[in-house]
């Protein structure tokens, strides 16, 4: 799908206007969190694959611009250029998995100002809705201390496209499996599922359930042992298990009531069974939070399955994110708003020892700092393939490990310290003062 009009009205009108004035200079925009949500001490960027891919392939479709012609009025001069529009320029970008931080660009794209503009709306709605599902499942694998944890969201989340990029983000955060088929299909992902209360419901008994299921998948069966009663579930699983002589170890799962005690009980009962390598699944409404308070009590659960409150980010649904102009034409620019204002000019963010430096573009490196921004995208055009998942992966591992423990914490975090260099310091300035109309006053 080229995509052309997967935007908002007004980035059409302005890119038209653009286009019949020849303003065809080149426009650096800047993408990134105006601050960090509640509760949050870093972001984990996502969403830059499916922007690329938004990219390469932009074009308006003949009905895209005979819908233009019929609905919005457009001129045939302007229906010709837009025919003709491509996106042909660069794209610099923290790569996916990367920890990140309040006003630190996540992308930066420099094209013709029309299509820069048209870029605006699909590039913040992939990397807002996939960086805040990655930190929520970051936040997830951090509470987890290690055990695994599998994407249960796909029924939960805001469309199926949604739910794809739910499985990839958790996936890039640390989570082992997901439970979406194509999801794992498309990015080569372990895909895990076990049964519903229904399966159990129309045996007519757990016995006759967990036997069919046994025999039908015996290299990996898990029970879902909460239907009637949690206790007499897994006394069941384990006759089942001793009974048939399972070829791998089987696991139950714990799907509702106190998981903490009965995980408790379960290892006991199962240990008592001579069944030490079965395993012990908890799901039901879990999140960070919840997985926190499981692991701090002791529970032995092995693997967590989290779905509705990680693929819907249910506490930080969204981000307060932004695509700001900050160069035309070689000239910096800058939004002056009250409590809006933007960072001028085309930029890079070095991470070093003591936190990250938001920097010019050109400026050099500080001595033990590393850029964060690399160039993805020029021409029009990939500089390289798709990165492996696995690669994003271990990125984040990488970047998880590397986070204070204050920014890692769930309640009441302390961000890594983000400064200002002294070469932007100055130009964000002295700019205002060539930008404010004569006589204008700044406010205090």
């Amino acid at each position: 799908m080229p995509g052309g009009l997967l935007t908002d009205l007004y980035e059409l009108n302005m890119a038209v206007s653009y286009l019949r004035r020849g303003m065809t200079g080149p426009a650096t925009f800047s993408l990134f969190a105006r601050r960090l949500p509640p509760d949050r001490g870093f972001l984990i960027a996502a969403g830059l694959e499916d922007c690329l891919a938004f990219l390469e392939q932009f074009s308006f479709t003949a009905d895209d611009l005979a819908w233009l012609s019929e609905a919005q009025g457009f001129a045939d001069q302007d229906l010709a250029a837009l025919r003709e529009l491509r996106f042909t320029g660069e794209v610099w970008a923290v790569p996916e998995g990367t920890a990140v931080f309040a006003g630190e660009p996540l992308v930066e794209v420099t094209a013709p100002a029309a299509e820069a503009q048209l870029a605006e709306t699909v590039l913040l709605n992939h990397v807002t809705v996939q960086t805040s599902i990655a930190t929520k499942a970051a936040r997830c694998v951090l509470a987890a201390a290690g055990a695994e944890l599998v994407d249960f969201s796909f029924r939960r989340t805001q469309g199926t496209e949604t739910g794809l990029a739910a499985a990839r983000a958790s996936a890039i955060a640390g989570f082992a499996a997901t439970s979406n088929t194509e999801a794992a299909r498309r990015y080569g992902l372990p895909a895990a599922g076990t049964m519903a209360h229904s399966f159990i419901e129309a045996f007519g008994s757990e016995t006759k359930a967990f036997t069919a299921f046994a025999e039908d998948f015996p290299g990996k069966t898990t029970f879902l042992v909460d239907t009637y009663d949690t206790v007499e579930g897994v006394r069941t699983a384990i006759e089942v298990a001793r009974t048939l002589s399972l070829p791998g170890p089987a696991a139950v799962r714990l799907d509702s009531g106190d998981l903490g005690a009965l995980a408790v009980t379960a290892r006991r009962m199962l240990d008592e069974a001579g069944l030490p390598g079965a395993r012990i699944v908890a799901s039901g409404g879990l999140d960070e939070y919840a997985i926190a308070s499981l692991v701090a009590r002791g529970a032995p659960i092995d693997a967590y399955g989290v779905g509705t409150k990680m693929g819907t980010s249910a506490d930080a649904p969204y981000l307060d994110s932004a695509y700001k102009l900050t160069e035309f034409g070689g000239r910096p620019v800058m939004k002056l708003s009250e409590g809006k204002a933007t960072l001028p000019g085309a930029k890079q963010v070095h991470r070093g020892p003591g936190g990250d430096l938001i920097a010019l573009r050109g400026e050099p490196a500080p001595p033990g700092h590393q850029p964060l921004l690399v160039p993805v995208m020029r021409h029009g055009t990939r500089l390289h393939p798709p990165e492996q998942l696995a690669t994003a992966r271990q990125r984040c591992a990488h970047d998880l490990a590397w986070l204070p423990g204050p920014a890692q914490r769930l309640r009441s975090p302390t961000p890594v310290s983000v400064a200002i260099s002294p070469a932007l310091s100055a130009l964000r300035q002295r700019l205002p003062s060539r930008l404010r109309p004569p006589g204008a006053t700044a406010l205090p």
